[in-house]
Formats: structure tokens, sequence, C-alpha cells
């Protein structure tokens, strides 16, 4: 069985580290993960420490070595332009940054073809705009 292609949102990441939560997605069978390029910016945002850098670096270390980055292209930056005038139009204050990374990271799931792990709501709103594969957990 070929695993599920899988983008784990930043909550994910920070949920396993800090607290052992979503041990399953993390290390368990079945997905091919791969890292958002706006994950590994925001996971940056919280390394605040040398330990906690460190081991973010190794962690994408991990991910590079088995070429499972995924960078958005300019057509997914498009994309996510386009998917943001509609929720501006919805009433969304689309200025806030999370909204706008959250965006991206659909944007390039659906562009290759990855399901999004996420415990974010915002991502649902997103969805109602443009079609990807999500589950919120």
């Amino acid at each position: 069985m070929t695993p599920r292609k899988a983008i784990l949102d930043t909550n994910i990441y920070v949920g396993w580290l800090n607290q052992g939560r979503f041990a399953d997605l993390m290390v368990g069978r079945g997905l091919l993960r791969l890292l958002s390029s706006v994950v590994r910016m925001e996971l940056a945002v919280g390394a605040t420490t040398q330990r906690s850098r460190r081991a973010l670096a190794q962690l994408v270390r991990g991910y590079d070595a088995g070429d499972r980055l995924a960078n958005p292209s300019p057509e997914v930056f498009e994309r996510s332009g386009w998917t943001l005038a509609r929720l501006k139009a919805r009433g969304l204050d689309i200025r806030r940054a999370s909204l706008v990374h959250d965006v991206l990271i659909a944007q390039t799931a659906r562009s290759i073809g990855a399901t999004v792990y996420t415990a974010d709501r915002d991502f649902e709103q997103i969805r109602s705009t443009d079609d990807f594969a999500l589950m919120v957990v």
C-alpha cells in the first residue's frame, strides 16, 4: 500500500514536541510526511533556545535527506492570492499572518496531492473557498 502524502501543520509538531500529542501522525505508519517551508518558518519563530534551534535543524535535515521538503511554487502563491481575495470578500481579516501562512500551506498541499493535518479550524474556512484534502484532528 502506498503511503498518503501528508503535510503536518505547525500545531501538530508543537503539540508533539511540547506535550507528546499526535504521536500517531508524527511517527505512525501510512503517511509520507512532507515538511512545508511555511511550517518550517513558523517552527523557526518558536525556536528561541539553542536546544530548540538544534532540534529544528535536525528535523529539517531528515526531511531534506529524504527529498521531502514542500516549497510553494509561483503558481501556489498566485492561487493563494485568489483564495485570500475570496476570504477577504467574506469579511475575514486577511492581514493576519497566520491566515496567510495557512493558505500557503493549504495551496502547497493541494498542488502536490497531499492532505493537511491540523488542529486549526482556519483551514476549514480556507477549504470552503478552495478545495484541498484536510484532516482536522
